[in-house]
């Protein structure tokens, strides 16, 4: 009879319990999703954003559920200060973090040749670009204290400072990815969700939608053992969209 292999087990693969993740942006849409999957499975998070309010809600909703449990630091990373202020409160709470997630991001709805540099260019760079850098090299220490996970929410600039930071760490054994969503609930989308819902839906080659299901499996992959030979990579989450816009033809 062959002998038990529990390093294949579904536990030892996509386990978190005992493991701590920050997640930045997570008072709501994706970062909410991501930190309830984490306590769902037993796994502590600490979800941080400028809204205490959202934040204190989403604790309290998840500390409920009787498994994980879920922390909050108030925060702004739209500068380097405010990075540096959060990853101090941070340190506080915890010595040791295996999972960083880069979520918080904003978006401009301007015309592109009327985007104002300061309310707009900036702060959209500053938002979804440099608080990556500044958070990862900040909670580096904390990191490498054990194999970690960095998964980045954004763009092609974060995908590019994903890429560099993922060969800058490997050596420390923290891998970095960058998950790209498709269209998924939350407050950046429920505009364009509420009037255009059914012409979204039926324009997919799915029919429907990312779900917190979707975005979960993606996350609880690249944030445990199962995902640790994954690094520089991105992932789309979309259910194929992308490529369905994109030229690619049916077989």
């Amino acid at each position: 009879m062959a002998s038990r292999d529990d390093s294949l087990s579904i536990n030892n693969l996509f386990g978190v319990k005992g493991r701590v993740a920050v997640i930045t942006g997570g008072g709501s849409g994706l970062g909410e999703m991501m930190a309830k999957a984490w306590v769902v499975n037993s796994g502590h998070v600490i979800i941080a954003s400028r809204k205490e309010q959202a934040l204190s809600k989403v604790c309290q909703e998840l500390n409920a559920l009787g498994t994980g449990k879920a922390d909050y630091v108030v925060g702004d990373v739209s500068s380097k200060a405010g990075c540096l202020a959060l990853c101090a409160e941070i340190k506080k709470k915890v010595n040791k973090i295996h999972v960083l997630v880069n979520n918080s991001g904003v978006s401009w709805g301007a015309p592109y040749d009327n985007v104002p540099e300061k309310e707009g260019w900036d702060k959209v760079l500053s938002m979804n670009v440099k608080s990556i850098f500044y958070m990862t090299s900040e909670l580096t220490s904390l990191l490498a204290k054990d194999a970690s996970n960095i998964d980045n929410a954004s763009k092609a600039a974060a995908i590019s400072l994903s890429n560099n930071l993922a060969v800058t760490l490997a050596p420390k054994f923290i891998t970095v990815n960058a998950i790209c969503p498709g269209v998924y609930p939350s407050r950046m989308t429920a505009y364009g969700l509420k009037k255009q819902s059914d012409m979204l839906n039926s324009q997919h080659p799915m029919g429907r939608i990312g779900t917190p299901e979707d975005m979960a499996g993606v996350f609880l992959f690249l944030a445990t053992r199962a995902g640790a030979h994954i690094s520089a990579n991105y992932i789309l989450t979309d259910g194929g969209s992308l490529a369905s816009t994109s030229g690619h033809t049916k077989l």
